[in-house]
């Protein structure tokens, strides 16, 4: 199987090479002609593709000649407009149904839903107006519809581990949250779970793909903070008002998926 990933950023280059090691022909691509090249010399084949939400770089045929297509862009919500990535969506809709690309996995986030102080899955009623997040949540939308291939979406919780440590955003701040659970996957655990989609055939599905355990930020935060040797916060909010989500990821471990990382009080870090 040939798997072409858009975005080998922080997730994808690492899934590349693992996927490399498991015996699939893999490429990718990347926004930046110089990160094309450093790609290309590390033995990832690499493309330079650029959606501004339309196609602003030059075609890149040989990324999507694939059997299987792996959306990791993100929605740069902070820049940009919510209709700014469902447009980048559509464009890449239009080139899979062209092409009769047969797969498409599409990386969204587990902040599709609301935060009202509940259990969230995926059989869980969402609309425009209730998503916390427009973006991933219509562009979700437009990759379901009247689809030609085969489709299955990954909504991560908060991607974590390596040289990402939680507590470190919030070291020496103010008045922070620290009751929610949190909803974390260790960048470990992603990748086995993307494999192990494609491995069991996987299709036509949404999965929550979040560490079993969901211990309060608090209790990570100080953890951190006392492991790694950086200030904890500041200060908590007290009193505790923010309002939260606990994310189920009964459906994805019903799949049989052994995760590496159970707990994220237990997550590894060399940064």
């Amino acid at each position: 199987m040939t798997i072409s990933i858009i975005g080998l950023g922080w997730l994808g280059l690492p899934l590349a090479e693992f996927l490399q090691q498991k015996g699939f022909s893999v490429k990718g691509s990347t926004r930046s002609q110089e990160k094309k090249a450093q790609l290309i010399r590390q033995g990832i084949q690499a493309d330079q593709l650029l959606l501004s939400p339309g196609l602003a770089s030059t075609f890149p045929s040989q990324l999507f000649e694939t059997d299987l297509l792996f959306i990791n862009i993100p929605p740069s919500r902070r820049t940009k407009s919510d209709d700014f990535h469902p447009q980048q969506i559509k464009y890449l809709r239009q080139v899979i149904r062209e092409l009769g690309i047969g797969k498409v996995v599409y990386v969204s986030a587990t902040s599709v839903y609301p935060s009202q102080n509940q259990i969230a899955r995926e059989t869980d009623e969402l609309t425009g107006e209730t998503t916390g997040n427009p973006a991933l949540w219509h562009s979700e939308r437009l990759l379901w519809e009247e689809k030609t291939y085969d489709l299955s979406v990954l909504r991560f919780g908060g991607l974590l581990g390596d040289d990402r440590v939680p507590g470190r955003y919030f070291s020496g701040k103010e008045n922070v949250p620290g009751h929610p659970p949190v909803n974390y996957i260790h960048r470990k655990d992603a990748v086995q779970a993307i494999y192990w989609l494609i491995d069991q055939h996987l299709w036509n599905e949404t999965f929550n793909i979040v560490s079993p355990e969901h211990p309060a930020k608090k209790v990570l935060f100080e953890k951190n903070a006392a492991e790694l040797g950086f200030p904890p916060p500041a200060s908590y909010e007290s009193p505790p008002t923010q309002k939260w989500k606990e994310i189920s990821s009964e459906k994805w471990q019903q799949t049989g998926f052994q995760f590496e990382y159970q707990n994220p009080l237990d997550f590894t870090y060399f940064g």
